[in-house]
């Protein structure tokens, strides 16, 4: 078997574990954001008050998101090595 290639399977498994890793990375992100988006609706903040808040969720939302990209990726690739 050549060993320095990948097979056909390898490379449609890569690919749909990649687009798991963007879908639930978008979501999380979302729904990171959508918290503060919330409560800036819900609770009459400044509008200052309530620009840095959906700031910082837009920040964190996508800090979660890159994690949970380089999470779902970075198992993926242990679990590929271990079955080498």
């Amino acid at each position: 078997m050549d060993r320095g290639r990948e097979s056909r399977w390898e490379k449609d498994a890569m690919t749909v574990e990649i687009g798991f890793a963007l879908v639930t990375a978008v979501a999380l992100a979302a729904a990171v954001f959508a918290v503060p988006l919330a409560l800036t609706l819900v609770f009459d903040l400044s509008d200052a008050a309530s620009e840095g808040v959906r700031t910082a969720g837009a920040l964190t939302g996508a800090a979660a998101g890159v994690w949970r990209l380089v999470r779902v990726l970075w198992r993926f690739d242990v679990e590929r090595r271990k079955g080498l």
